[in-house]
């Protein structure tokens, strides 16, 4: 392994609005001091109103960074404002991770991987499944949608409060996905391998309806995009009904995992040191 310290200082963002309650300076700050590499991560507030001239800030060498994390509201203005972004981020129509390469603004979205990669870890096998249920048609979901379909599974079902939405993400992804109104969640959930919460549901304490699980298969694995609490009420009925779940921190935990890479040269690994230091942190500001 090359000595980092002696070859560059890089220094990468995390930029939203508001942006002061992500967790992402804690992550990469960690991998930072790991690897003893001499560069900074930090969070970058930017009006939806000046993300333009800070994109064109970033490509004409105006700032230190050489990349960084997009979170919301920017995700869409980062795909549109890349110079070139990838087939990933293209399909999605939205970007999270920039780096800059010869004078250009690449940009890829890590969220589908990230959510893949907290399943592999957790839920050894769940991608042996033939139907997917994903509750919501929101950002989180185009992510999950392309994630999921891209590893095999072959049918999966949309179900939104308001069922245009879903079916523009049917029209967007593919054959596989199938829209729904609510209406349809205990029939769609019947037979189906996985279960994913994509909304805000249950988020900061807030309450979730209830949801009768019975109908997955017995070995199927229900999830969450919602990481606060750790168990979110969904989390909380499936686990009482049975079933295995997933909470949603190893995704926020793998998706930044590529970004790091580009912009510090080394791939670091998602451990139980790194989660139980963001763990801390939740249950500090709780």
């Amino acid at each position: 392994m090359h000595d980092s310290r002696e070859t560059f200082v890089n220094h990468a963002f995390v930029t939203g609005y508001p942006v002061k309650h992500s967790r992402s300076p804690l992550i990469h700050g960690h991998w930072l001091k790991q690897f003893g590499i001499r560069g900074s991560y930090r969070a970058h507030e930017v009006t939806p109103e000046a993300f333009p001239d800070f994109m064109r800030q970033i490509k004409e060498g105006r700032t230190d960074f050489c990349g960084g994390n997009v979170t919301i509201p920017h995700k869409e203005a980062a795909f549109r404002l890349a110079d070139r972004p990838d087939e990933l981020s293209a399909e999605l129509g939205a970007a999270n991770t920039l780096w800059l390469e010869n004078g250009k603004i690449r940009a890829t979205n890590t969220d589908g991987r990230g959510f893949v990669a907290n399943l592999d870890e957790r839920a050894k096998g769940w991608d042996r499944i033939s139907a997917a249920v994903i509750l919501g048609a929101g950002g989180a979901s185009r992510a999950v949608i392309q994630a999921i379909r891209d590893r095999g599974v072959k049918t999966i079902h949309v179900v939104n409060r308001t069922p245009e939405r879903a079916r523009e993400l049917a029209d967007r992804f593919g054959t596989a996905v199938h829209a729904h109104s609510m209406a349809a969640l205990p029939e769609v959930v019947s037979g189906a391998g996985l279960f994913v919460n994509t909304t805000s549901l249950g988020m900061d304490g807030e309450p979730a309806p209830a949801i009768d699980f019975s109908g997955l298969a017995p070995d199927a694995v229900v999830t969450d995009v919602v990481y606060v609490p750790l168990k979110t009420p969904l989390l909380r009925q499936a686990e009482e009904q049975g079933f295995r779940i997933v909470d949603g921190l190893g995704m926020l935990l793998h998706q930044a995992v590529p970004g790091f890479e580009k912009w510090f040269g080394l791939r670091p690994v998602v451990d139980e040191t790194l989660r139980q230091i963001i763990i801390s942190d939740m249950d500090r500001h709780a």
